[in-house]
């Protein structure tokens, strides 16, 4: 599989909520991948279940429903007031990157939804965040939705000073 070096050709959006639909490249059962427009969060079984926007990864094996989640940047906020601080990470050197997703049915079978995978905090998200969405290095892109390497190789914070932080609020 080719990976293109220059951001997927998307309509641009500064922010996506959790709810609003976003591009997923997903695994299919037929073991081919498809790219695909997708309800961010996962709506659990039981209409008062809040849905589930990220989800935790270590010791858990994802066999199936595996998907790459390809984005620019992303938000983490501090603060117990608002306007809380909102604080951008992009990948140094890159104008594009991929969370490690899953994608699901809906319970009620209406649609198709996904949740991003987080991990601990790396040194660069740390003094920011207890918890950190994986970022995938591109090297990793297929192997992650291949199952070719352990979820414990691939599910990791990147390496200090991978990620650029900048304060914007």
């Amino acid at each position: 599989m080719r990976w293109p070096t220059a951001a997927p050709n998307l309509e641009p959006r500064e922010d996506i909520w959790p709810t609003d639909r976003a591009p997923v490249i997903r695994r299919l059962e037929d073991r081919t991948n498809e790219f695909a427009q997708l309800r961010w969060a996962s709506r659990p079984q039981g209409q008062r279940a809040r849905p589930i926007i990220n989800f935790r990864s270590e010791g858990r094996r994802f066999p199936v429903g595996r998907s790459l989640v390809p984005a620019s940047h992303f938000f983490e906020f501090t603060g117990s007031q608002s306007p809380k601080t909102k604080w951008k990470f992009t990948k140094a050197g890159k104008n594009w990157f991929c969370f490690a997703g899953l994608w699901r049915p809906t319970p009620d079978r209406s649609g198709e939804s996904f949740t991003i995978l987080t991990t601990e905090p790396g040194a660069d998200i740390a003094p920011i965040h207890n918890r950190q969405v994986v970022v995938l290095d591109r090297a990793d892109w297929l192997a992650w939705l291949d199952l070719t390497r352990p979820e414990a190789d691939l599910l990791r914070p990147l390496p200090t000073g991978r990620l650029i932080v900048e304060q914007v609020r």
